[in-house]
Formats: structure tokens, C-alpha cells, sequence
């Protein structure tokens, strides 16, 4: 039992994230859990914040490979509690981010940034050139899970993952 959940959790491994391609579902933290109920497959996935356009996507793609890999009994259950956060993404994963031009999350800023009590301008470390002279520009990126920053050194734009 546990090799089939292991092959089935490589084979989700395969499938990347709809809007951040250069990681699997697996890396991002949305698959919690493989389980097997006779020949029944249960995937459990938890969904990066409430609302997350790209669920419907993800379910879809779960559902085909494990068809395609001649799964026939397939259940997906999704779950809000615990909520995700990007504690669960693999570090393999933030650098695969930072290597695509998306700066990977990162906790002290986060906690900077939850401070209602904090004056400090909270600076970004830029994906193309290692600079932390950055600035926000906006609190929503290309989507709802990032913010846009703007590199004031190689004055190029680019998305920071928020911590959650």
C-alpha cells in the first residue's frame, strides 16, 4: 500500500502549479495527503488561500494523470483547516521561484509585515539582481497569493510570493 501511495505522490510531483509552472503541486504544499480506501485513491489538497481561482485547475489535473496512469476510482477531498501557508512549500521549490523571476517567500519579512506597530519600509530581495533596494507597488501581483515590487537598481518589476 505504502509503494502505490509513494508512485502516486511521484506522479503528482508531475503536475505543475497552473499559474506558477516551474512548480509541481506537490512543491507549493497544496497536496497534504495520499490515501488508499480498497482501490479507491484519496488525494487531500488544501488550497493556498480561500477563493483560489486555480482549485477547479488543480482538482482537473489530479483527476486526469491519475486516470491516465489507469487510477479508476479517484477522490478528492479539499480541505481549509489547517490553512496553508507557505511553511509547507519545499525549499527546492523557492528556489525554483527565484530562479523563474518570482521572489520565494520569506518569513522575517512576513512578520515585518503583519506589524501594525512596525515603521519600517520592508524591502524585497529582487529575483534578477540581488538587490534590497526594492519598493512595493502594488499589494496584488499577476495574482491574488503575490504582491509587485519593483527593483529600484535593475529597474525591473517582478512578483514577491506572500508569506501566509
Amino acid at each position: 500500500m505504502e509503494l502505490q501511495t509513494d508512485h502516486i505522490n511521484q506522479l503528482l510531483g508531475q503536475i505543475p502549479d497552473p499559474e506558477i509552472p516551474v512548480i509541481s503541486i506537490v512543491e507549493l504544499g497544496v497536496v497534504r495527503g495520499v490515501s488508499m480506501e480498497g482501490d479507491k485513491v484519496i488525494v487531500t489538497i488544501t488550497p493556498t488561500y480561500s477563493g483560489c481561482p486555480a482549485m477547479r485547475t488543480i482538482e482537473m489535473d489530479i483527476f486526469n494523470k491519475l486516470k491516465d496512469e489507469g487510477f479508476e476510482h479517484i477522490e478528492i477531498r479539499t480541505v481549509q483547516s489547517p490553512a496553508w501557508t507557505t511553511d509547507w512549500m519545499a525549499e527546492e521549490a523557492k528556489e525554483k521561484l527565484r530562479a523563474y523571476g518570482i521572489a520565494p517567500p520569506n518569513e522575517h519579512i512576513n512578520q515585518r509585515v503583519r506589524s501594525i506597530l512596525s515603521d519600517e519600509v520592508t524591502h524585497v530581495q529582487c529575483p534578477h539582481c540581488a538587490s534590497w533596494n526594492t519598493h512595493l507597488t502594488s499589494q496584488f501581483g499577476s495574482t491574488a497569493c503575490k504582491a509587485l515590487y519593483k527593483c529600484d537598481d535593475c529597474l525591473e518589476p517582478f512578483d514577491y510570493f506572500k508569506c501566509i
